[in-house]
């Protein structure tokens, strides 16, 4: 019985196979190509060539490819001389939109910004810091993050050819933060600008386990979904509004 089971097994799969060139020859004829290769082609280079490694362009491109690639995705961006500006602008933004709550990271390059935020509009700001919180503190801070109508994190990275930010997480650095407000403002040092992707995520490779954030969050413009008529939403599952401030 088990000899009948394994012959009939053997049958199927030869007759899969059989199927599965016959599909395949159809479709290279079809194409006008010639018979599909029966093993893989060799990949002798991995990982990006030589010329994509020697990349680098100069830090005006950078921004204004960065720029490009931001606002293509729906977001909005602009250069500011310094956090003075930062702070001006933000500050115009929560009277113009009549912002309630906002919500930061615990960052030593915003503690200036807030203090100035606090002292000029009458919004209510949470810092994130859970370090050592208890679960109900962690709730109440999360509550606090999807309640917010701004929250603000100053970016480890932003990628030109991407278009996209770098956040990393941990207790003192909320991923809430960015995810749940309504509107989303990245601070960005421009030497934080790097030219590709693989700039920002080979030192993450290096640092040992125990070093590594707990998290490292890729965004590329504001929330979008869509479902299976491709009609798109912004912000159903996070923000819907998302500026990217260089500070140069």
């Amino acid at each position: 019985m088990a000899k009948s089971d394994a012959a009939f097994l053997k049958q199927l799969h030869e007759e899969a196979l059989k199927k599965q060139e016959a599909f395949f020859a159809n479709i290279s004829t079809r194409l006008g190509r010639a018979k599909p290769l029966q093993t893989a082609p060799a990949h002798p280079m991995k990982g990006a060539p030589e010329f994509w490694e020697g990349v680098d362009l100069p830090l005006e491109e950078r921004i204004q490819l960065f720029m490009t690639n931001w606002q293509k995705a729906g977001g909005h961006t602009k250069r500011l001389s310094g956090m003075a500006e930062a702070e001006a602008f933000i500050a115009d933004f929560i009277v113009k939109t009549q912002a309630k709550h906002l919500i930061m990271q615990d960052q030593a390059e915003l503690e200036t910004l807030r203090s100035s935020l606090a002292a000029q509009t009458d919004t209510n700001i949470t810092v994130w810091n859970a370090e050592g919180a208890s679960p109900k503190a962690k709730d109440e801070l999360v509550a606090k993050a999807a309640g917010a109508d701004i929250g603000i994190v100053a970016v480890e990275h932003a990628v030109a050819y991407t278009g996209s930010l770098v956040v990393t997480s941990d207790a003192t650095r909320g991923r809430s933060v960015s995810l749940l407000p309504t509107t989303f403002i990245a601070i960005i040092p421009v030497e934080r600008l790097r030219t590709k992707l693989g700039e920002v995520l080979r030192p993450f490779d290096e640092l040992a386990l125990g070093e590594r954030p707990a998290g490292i969050h890729f965004i590329s413009g504001p929330s979008r979904s869509a479902d299976i008529e491709n009609d798109l939403t912004i912000g159903v599952h996070g923000p819907g509004i998302v500026y990217a401030l260089i500070i140069e």
